[in-house]
């Protein structure tokens, strides 16, 4: 994944990873993406919006003046840049570039984390789910679902491993239409594929077409659904599971043709928890861990709202705010790429840190903080007993032996 010359700086090696400079160039030019471009080229742009990501930048003038770091300047190869051309570039640039260069360095996650293998059981699950950003009517009318509120809603398809996920997939829409109208955009077909969703795409016409084409799923159930079950399953009174059984769902002209599997469950605070799905070859108990899952497509909504500028957009037209989320999505299989390959057991959040604090630093330098062992190791977080603490002094103080308040290794935990 590194070039060899590790002198080269932190930024420089990942922006060529972000970038990915020789394939980005071989498409710009088959697509003539660049061919009137005198300064800000597709892959100087993405290095900007992708450092601006990083660094939290608020707005394009900030952007724009990043540029007299001299460091940052030599690296991207650019010496200035007006905050109007920034924002223009962004607005232009197809997205079907950013869009294709996204789906390259997926599929190195892929490979590199070994998903492909669709034997394995992390290899076939694909968690689906939507997250809506608000953002002001006045400045983003394309959006607007209320009168006085503008949204977009982002898409967005993860594969899990065993370090975290990976994005597989994004379609942003106006945050009006229902998540429902977006399934057969998102939905994996393959064989043994497993698609993990919650009850905003629940579509009993669209599950009988799931089970006739024996696409799979496992979703959650709505309190008010009308059950009618067939046959009860056998449960162990032991596990967790509450109840297995074959049901149909609806009723009337929305009665399913189909049968599907109910499996009743409790969360950890012992609330009820319906699920259903068409998978016939797991147990109960795993196809209740298996929807336990979906959550790690919300914390990975939290991540990129919190720490790569999702919630705040640097244009306002649609291609521009689309053009900034592929961006986002690329800076993250970039980061992951990182950590997996070195094999960093930390969070993303800490890398990033250090990447930010090494940016100006020779590569080989990060990876050596990176790779650091810790000093000592802790004994964790440790309760206080203050009685204790408190009648142990006092009886030192009683007899006159204050020698250990001038020791400057007493510590009060330890008695």
């Amino acid at each position: 994944m590194y070039d060899k010359d590790s002198t080269k700086s932190t930024f420089n090696q990942l922006l060529e990873q972000i970038s990915d400079q020789d394939f980005l160039k071989k498409l710009c030019k088959e697509l003539d993406i660049d061919k009137y471009i005198k300064k800000l080229k597709a892959d100087k742009l993405l290095a900007l919006i992708a450092l601006a990501q990083l660094r939290q930048s608020k707005g394009l003038r900030e952007i724009s003046s990043s540029l007299n770091d001299k460091d940052i300047s030599k690296a991207v190869n650019l010496n200035s840049i007006d905050h109007s051309t920034i924002s223009r570039r962004l607005a232009t640039l197809p997205t079907q570039v950013l869009e294709t260069l996204f789906m390259g360095l997926k599929n190195k996650c892929l490979a590199e984390t070994g998903l492909n293998a669709a034997n394995r059981f992390f290899g076939r699950l694909h968690l689906i789910d939507s997250s809506t950003i608000s953002l002001c009517v006045t400045n983003y009318r394309w959006a607007e679902f209320r009168k006085t509120k503008a949204g977009i809603k982002v898409h967005l398809r993860l594969k899990i491993h065993d370090g975290g996920v990976i994005p597989d997939k994004m379609v942003m829409t106006p945050a009006k239409p229902a998540d429902r109208t977006q399934m057969d955009a998102m939905v994996v077909v393959e064989e043994n594929a497993i698609n993990v969703f919650d009850r905003g795409y629940l579509d009993y016409k669209q599950f009988d077409y799931y089970c006739q084409e024996k696409i799979q799923f496992v979703t959650r159930l709505k309190e008010n659904a009308i059950v009618e079950v067939m046959t009860e399953l056998n449960v162990d009174p032991e596990s967790p599971i509450k109840r297995d059984a074959i049901v149909f769902l609806g009723q009337n002209s929305q009665r399913m043709k189909h049968p599907v599997r109910l499996i009743e469950s409790e969360d950890t605070e012992g609330n009820p928890i319906r699920i259903i799905t068409n998978v016939t070859d797991l147990g109960a108990i795993e196809l209740s861990d298996v929807y336990r899952h979906r959550w790690k497509i919300e914390l990975f909504f939290k991540w990129i709202k919190q720490h790569l500028k999702v919630k705040h957009f640097y244009g306002t037209s649609d291609q521009a705010v689309e053009n900034q989320l592929y961006i986002a999505l690329i800076t993250f299989c970039v980061l992951t790429r990182i950590k997996n390959e070195n094999g960093y057991p930390g969070t993303l959040l800490e890398l990033t840190r250090m990447l930010l604090a090494c940016l100006h630093r020779p590569f080989v330098d990060f990876l050596a903080r990176l790779l650091k062992p810790p000093k000592r190791s802790s004994r964790g977080r440790r309760t206080l007993n203050h009685t204790l603490v408190y009648e142990y002094t006092y009886q030192q103080v009683m007899i006159a032996d204050l020698d250990f308040l001038y020791d400057s290794t007493y510590d009060p935990i330890i008695l």
